[in-house]
């Protein structure tokens, strides 16, 4: 994920009149050599992308609104735009708002993650002959089926609820469907894989957020957190969980991807692993550097406290240990790991597109899905599994979360 981002505000754009759903045509630059399975299984527009963090990419990179910013025409400053997300096949999108993990001592994390939940409204009414709104499984499938993309959200970092669970209830009316509950730090009330442990896992005004969220239905996401927080809301929700974007393991010693064990945990509890397709979480050697780099920012930003003078140090170090991409193969190597381990039943997408600086080969934007599938069909599997990896997991999680959430009595005032 993306570093701490700086407060630019997108202009209120015009929403565009509506019109009949069609597909953008735009032939994607990386079908060529598919085969006929690989074309007919993503014209189906299969794909359910767990994390994507175009709203945030486009909160740091612009400070225009979406007359300047055309997402209707290809965007190569970006992962993603509208005509290679249906090139590759994608028939829903959770879009990440993300803020950075600063904001918590900051104080300003509930109005900047609103920021960035307003602008993927605003997105959708600009563009609503590609976008709908989905609340539901069923919407999901509803909003396919008429040839839109079907858009959720997902709060990445629990401490944009500011410790309110009434701020959690609204983010739910406004179409959050899931929620991280750390970033790169700990927060108040949960422990951070990437961070030293505060609470040994969930305090508990953090059982009290897993509760809530079962009761609403919004999915709780467990990538960025600790192994021992991972047991913990796995010990209290009712409702399947998700790692939004997180890779295996044991194939890349990032602490920010699930050992075996817990891989095994989540399956026995139904949930979903979303494949993180970013270099640092696939690649072992990358993995490793960049676990490494989190301790060595930290010691640059306390050693050079001008931003100046810290960004040329952090420049200098990385010049010094270059990464190294990565490939689709390995990628696909994530998923059938989780697989075999946990089950094809419980392993999704969750790309990170927009929110990773450095990808593997031949999954460079949006469009680029259909390789991934063409690697794991020339590997043997069937269109049925395939399905159940690039969305029906997922839906089948919603479903659930769903069901929980209508039995579920209502929270005391």
């Amino acid at each position: 994920m993306r570093q701490a981002l700086p407060l630019l505000l997108v202009a209120v754009a015009c929403a565009a009149p509506s019109q009949p759903a069609s597909q953008p045509a735009s032939p994607s630059r990386s079908t060529g050599a598919l085969g006929a399975r690989v074309r007919a299984l993503h014209a189906e527009r299969p794909v359910i992308d767990g994390h994507n963090d175009l709203p945030g990419a486009m909160r740091e990179r612009t400070r225009a609104g979406f007359e300047s910013c055309d997402l209707s025409q290809p965007r190569p400053e970006f992962h993603t735009d509208i005509p290679r997300l249906f090139a590759g096949g994608v028939g829903a999108q959770f879009w990440s708002v993300f803020v950075s993990a600063s904001t918590e001592a900051s104080g300003d994390a509930l109005e900047r993650t609103l920021e960035q939940v307003d602008l993927v409204h605003r997105m959708v009414q600009r563009w609503p002959e590609h976008f709908e709104l989905a609340s539901t499984a069923a919407d999901i499938e509803r909003i396919r089926a008429r040839g839109k993309l079907a858009c959720m959200l997902g709060i990445e970092g629990g401490y944009s609820i500011e410790g309110s669970l009434a701020a959690l209830r609204m983010f739910h009316r406004l179409g959050v469907r899931y929620m991280t509950l750390t970033h790169s730090l700990s927060t108040a009330w949960a422990d951070s894989s990437t961070d030293a442990p505060r609470h040994g896992g969930l305090a508990p005004f953090g059982e009290d957020v897993v509760r809530e969220m079962n009761r609403l239905g919004m999915l709780v996401d467990i990538s960025h957190v600790s192994d021992d927080c991972v047991r913990d809301v796995l010990s209290l929700s009712t409702a399947p969980v998700i790692a939004s974007h997180s890779s295996a393991r044991a194939l890349a010693d990032h602490p920010r991807n699930l050992s075996d064990e817990l891989l095994r945990e989540i399956a026995a509890h139904d949930g979903v692993v979303m494949v993180n397709f970013g270099s640092s979480f696939i690649h072992p050697d990358t993995a490793a550097k960049t676990h490494d780099n989190l301790k060595v920012q930290r010691e640059l930003a306390a050693k050079f406290p001008d931003k100046a003078d810290y960004d040329k140090a952090w420049a200098d170090y990385r010049a010094s240990r270059p990464l190294e991409r990565g490939t689709v193969e390995q990628v696909a190597d994530h998923v059938e790991h989780i697989a075999a381990v946990a089950g094809v039943e419980h392993v999704g997408i969750g790309s990170d597109f927009d929110g990773v600086s450095l990808l593997p080969e031949r999954l460079d934007s949006v469009d680029d899905y259909p390789n991934l599938t063409q690697v794991l069909i020339d590997r043997g599997w069937s269109d049925a599994d395939l399905r159940k990896l690039l969305g029906d997991n997922v839906l089948r999680v919603l479903r659930a979360a769903e069901r929980i959430a209508a039995t579920t009595p209502p929270s005391r005032p």
